[in-house]
């Protein structure tokens, strides 16, 4: 009988002794006809799950590389190291590569050294630049497959996207507002420096839905390049100052900074009638339940990053299936609907709810 599996394998999953089966399939008789469907099932079993069994005892090691602050970058490694336990039969180690704001050449650098050294994939959040393009390129060519994390790189050779859809969510976040809002009230659009393709794609999700529903809105947006809570802190007084429409705010930082813009709203003496923010880090979460904030839009990290090491085994040939991007759900939560997850993940005194931005 030809198969490709050991006999102590084919024994395991018949619940069989090794001498029973190795008399089978040998054909050296003494053997009950049952006990020979018995191993004929197991063997088909065994063709079922084959790719499981083909899986067991590899190990795919795994390179993240993220250009965040500090605090997301923990929470993306926390949120893989999770994960890590559950991708089975296979094993996953990662090595990790965590910058705030590296120069996109040490960036470049760091994907290049990735690709000589060797690699099993590379899940990657990194601004939308050609020198990283580039070194996307390289690692394709060195047979070495990108997962792109939270923020695309679409012109890439990247084998597919993990995250949220984030031109959803600005569309959620335009649909939010329109329902709270009256009709002359203007929203500030607060983001950082444009250079990642996911807070472009939340502002075109943004701004195509609320021309949709409501074409007179005026949005006014407001760049902040320095991560510097205090320095945006300065930038939304200034815009409260010039603009006494503005009623709102839709925050497309994914961490941090919306505390900074609740309190250039108290110093204006300014009331904000409905803010909108993404992520349930620590600051969000205590200004969601103090009313703060009106709705977070979220999404599982966790199941992103454990979805990356399945495309990885894709790409491998280790799973069936092509590579292909997923989009993660996008949650509207409010301080009634709170994750569990989440209030279970943030214990009382955390240190983490202040810090930069990503």
């Amino acid at each position: 009988m030809p198969h490709p599996y050991p006999i102590r394998e084919i024994a395991c999953q018949a619940g069989l002794s090794e001498a029973t089966v190795d008399r089978v399939l040998n054909r050296r008789g003494g053997v009950r006809q049952s006990t020979v469907q018995e191993v004929h099932r197991a063997i088909a079993d065994l063709d079922r799950q084959r790719t499981q069994v083909r899986l067991t005892g590899r190990t795919f090691l795994l390179d993240l590389v993220v250009d965040a602050p500090a605090r997301f970058s923990a929470a993306v490694r926390a949120a893989l190291e999770s994960q890590l336990p559950l991708v089975r039969p296979a094993t996953f180690r990662a090595r990790f590569h965590l910058a705030d704001a590296p120069p996109v050449t040490e960036l470049a650098a760091t994907l290049d050294r990735i690709a000589r050294r060797g690699s099993q994939g590379v899940v990657l959040k990194a601004p939308d630049h050609p020198l990283v393009v580039g070194a996307v390129e390289r690692l394709a060519e060195a047979g070495i497959p990108v997962v792109t994390l939270v923020t695309d790189l679409p012109t890439s050779r990247r084998v597919a996207y993990v995250g949220l859809d984030n031109r959803a969510a600005g569309a959620t976040a335009a649909y939010l507002l329109d329902q709270w809002l009256p009709d002359d009230a203007a929203v500030l659009v607060t983001r950082g420096t444009g250079s990642f393709r996911g807070e472009d794609d939340r502002e075109m999700g943004f701004r195509a839905t609320t021309r949709s529903l409501r074409p007179g809105r005026r949005q006014v947006d407001l760049v902040d390049a320095t991560g510097d809570d205090d320095v945006l802190r300065g930038l939304v007084r200034d815009a409260l100052a010039a603009d006494p429409g503005i009623a709102a705010v839709y925050s497309m930082y994914a961490a941090g900074g919306n505390a900074a813009t609740v309190a250039a709203f108290a110093d204006a003496g300014r009331a904000c009638h409905a803010f909108v923010a993404h992520d349930l880090d620590a600051e969000n979460l205590a200004l969601l339940r103090e009313g703060r904030l009106s709705a977070v839009l979220h999404h599982d990290l966790a199941l992103d990053l454990r979805r990356a090491c399945h495309v990885v085994m894709q790409a491998h040939g280790a799973l069936p299936g092509t590579p292909r991007s997923w989009h993660s759900g996008v949650q509207v939560v409010t301080p009634h609907n709170i994750p569990v997850e989440v209030l279970a993940a943030r214990e009382p005194g955390d240190g983490s709810m202040r810090g930069p931005r990503r």
